[in-house]
């Protein structure tokens, strides 16, 4: 099974993957974590979004192929790689029925100033699923980028409002 997590930042998506880690004994991928590791030490001030969308669109083809690996091997996927654009999770869901994979969606839909104040905190406090900083700038981006999901999408999905 491949879960899929949907969150605007601060949802608690990185939280959540790590406990749903524990219920599933799946694996997560997170996306910041691979950023972070793999493309932040050579990113440069001119490196802007298309040079992130790449890169991100490199890791996820290694991803599937993990996916799959995964599968066969009766192991579920947790996917806490953003998923902002409907676009994206929809290339998921295709990947998902290509290899007929059972995905089950999970919505952390909280409001804005419920993660705005965990994105300070986070940032604060550098706990266990900080990454990197998450600046206002970064955050009022976000805000404006992240596509909420239809209710077609959310049919028999887990939605999650605190």
């Amino acid at each position: 099974m491949i879960h899929l997590l949907v969150g605007n930042t601060g949802a608690g998506k990185s939280t959540y993957a790590n406990a749903l880690k524990l219920t599933t004994k799946g694996v997560v991928f997170s996306l910041d974590t691979w950023n972070k590791i793999l493309f932040f030490p050579d990113k440069t001030k001119e490196d802007g979004l298309d040079w992130f969308l790449e890169r991100i669109e490199r890791s996820e083809l290694l991803m599937q192929n993990l996916i799959l690996q995964l599968e066969n091997a009766g192991v579920d996927s947790i996917l806490d790689v953003g998923l902002s654009k409907f676009v994206h999770r929809e290339k998921y869901r295709k990947f998902a029925d290509d290899h007929n994979i059972e995905v089950q969606i999970h919505f952390l839909n909280l409001p804005k100033e419920i993660r705005k104040k965990r994105i300070l905190k986070r940032n604060l406090e550098k706990g266990n699923t900080f990454e990197f900083e998450v600046t206002d700038e970064h955050f009022h981006f976000m805000e404006t980028w992240f596509e909420t999901p239809l209710e077609d999408e959310l049919k028999n999905s887990i939605i999650i409002t605190e």
